[in-house]
């Protein structure tokens, strides 16, 4: 009788998951056809100048002009981008609201980007579990009867209310998380061509992603997941004992399979053969493009400088915008240098502490990408929300977990409240508005320190369990 109910409850948990996936969809489409109104896709919240679906049809205007798309100070997106999306923009449907068609799309991929988490989670958790056997403790620590971590995290990030906002918003950040997404499954996968692809491809949209390259190439060395390297020393500290009874040969015989994880340089090379190859296609595109709007060097100033040098100040859930607005002119550029090397500082601890969790990493990046970079939305934070599902179960013991759930939300019905009264009413001023960028800041600044200090607690745990079970088998050994 166990036997049949645990097998009805496998077959209903996908039934389970493709109806709630399935009714998100559901949601974003109806939503997306009455929020004409709501103008979505003016908040700074949710468009950024580099997302913002408005700006990427003026582009396609200029281009139709026989002018360059970068004429202006309106579009700085990808040349790309704007020959993919841009005739979209261009389609009238009648009697039905013209955003319509690019929010499908934008719908489209974040159901990809859901289906390609939930097939991470499915691999990190079979990982996860075979290092655990091999350990000895797949009995001692075993998952709970409910949805796997990927079913728990694509759940996550398809029913996240940002990210729902984000396809009413007709913002392009759909899009550019598809990449980062597509990038992280191929590594998880093996499938060096798609990951290149992947991470390319983001680079190019944003920039940031690129500092991605370092957990995808982690990810292509070391595997999915593995334990400490601090069980490998015990385990092999414990095989130098010397056992001569039966159980004591089956302790042996258990652990002399356990190598010490080594970094295989073979995938990690044809990563970067790819990822030049893919990176002069890409290139190659581009200049025919924009071969007679300036070329490259145009398109590298109006895309990558302006995401550097944060030429445009309007209002966003960052915190650079107000700082740049109010500081020196003489001290621009030391500020400049010393906003975006934070991001690279942090690059080199968290991947020689983290190296064994190269998705975890990934997500600790995209985390700190999306807290420090020149025009953030709600949708990188949507991205990062989604990857934090994947170790549901190694961070269930994560603190303050309710009160960062709070200020989130918090913080995200503040913002348009603060942007109306300093904007419209008069009634504040930008120290309102960007008082809640900042507390955003701050919670983003806890969850990733709470994250990464409760996975190292996990790895903790699985040392002191592993040395309790080594200590067990030592004394019955004695005994016998």
């Amino acid at each position: 009788m166990e036997d049949d109910d645990r097998k009805s409850s496998t077959k209903n948990k996908p039934q389970k998951f493709w109806e709630w996936a399935i009714a998100s969809m559901i949601l974003r489409l109806i939503l997306i056809y009455f929020s004409k109104n709501l103008n979505f896709s003016s908040r700074p919240e949710v468009s950024t100048p580099l997302t913002s679906l408005r700006r990427l049809a003026e582009g396609y205007w200029l281009k139709q002009s026989s002018l360059s798309p970068y004429a202006g100070s309106m579009y700085h997106g990808s040349p790309l981008l704007l020959a993919v999306i841009g005739p979209l923009t261009a389609i009238r449907i009648s009697g039905q609201p013209s955003h319509l068609l690019c929010s499908f799309l934008f719908v489209i991929a974040d159901f990809i980007t859901a289906m390609l988490i939930r097939a991470m989670g499915q691999k990190l958790q079979s990982a996860y579990s075979q290092h655990l056997k091999s350990l000895g403790l797949d009995k001692v620590l075993k998952a709970p009867e409910m949805l796997s971590s990927g079913d728990v995290a694509a759940l996550v990030y398809l029913w996240n209310p940002l990210t729902i906002v984000t396809c009413m918003g007709s913002s392009t950040s759909p899009i550019e998380n598809f990449f980062v997404t597509l990038s992280l499954y191929g590594a998880c996968a093996r499938l060096v061509p798609l990951a290149s692809f992947g991470l390319v491809m983001a680079t190019h949209l944003s920039l940031y992603p690129a500092i991605l390259f370092i957990p995808v190439i982690l990810l292509l060395g070391y595997g999915i997941d593995t334990p400490p390297r601090k069980l490998f020393l015990q385990k092999d500290s414990g095989n130098e004992m010397k056992l001569s009874s039966d159980i004591s040969s089956q302790h042996i015989g258990m652990t002399n399979h356990l190598a010490l994880p080594s970094f295989s340089w073979r995938l990690p090379m044809y990563f970067l053969l790819w990822a030049s190859i893919w990176s002069c296609y890409i290139l190659a595109l581009c200049a025919v493009s924009v071969y007679k709007n300036g070329g490259l060097k145009e398109m590298f100033k109006r895309t990558y400088g302006f995401i550097l040098t944060v030429e445009d100040l309007s209002p966003n859930i960052g915190v650079l915008w107000y700082f740049f607005a109010e500081v020196f002119d003489f001290f621009r550029d030391f500020f400049l240098i010393v906003f975006h090397m934070n991001i690279l500082f942090m690059i080199l601890p968290l991947a020689i502490r983290l190296k064994h969790r190269p998705c975890f990493l990934a997500f600790v990046y995209t985390a700190i990408s999306s807290l420090l970079k020149s025009y953030p939305s709600v949708a990188d934070s949507a991205l990062y929300l989604g990857l934090l599902g994947l170790f549901a179960n190694e961070l269930s013991d994560m603190h303050l977990s309710f009160f960062l759930f709070c200020g989130y939300v918090g913080v995200n019905l503040l913002s348009p409240i603060m942007h109306n009264l300093w904007i419209w009413r008069g009634t504040g001023n930008a120290n309102f508005y960007y008082a809640t960028a900042m507390a955003y800041a701050c919670f983003q600044i806890i969850l990733v320190v709470e994250s990464v200090s409760a996975m190292l607690k996990n790895d903790r745990m699985l040392r002191r369990l592993s040395t309790i079970k080594d200590s067990c088998i030592e004394k019955t050994t004695k005994i016998s």
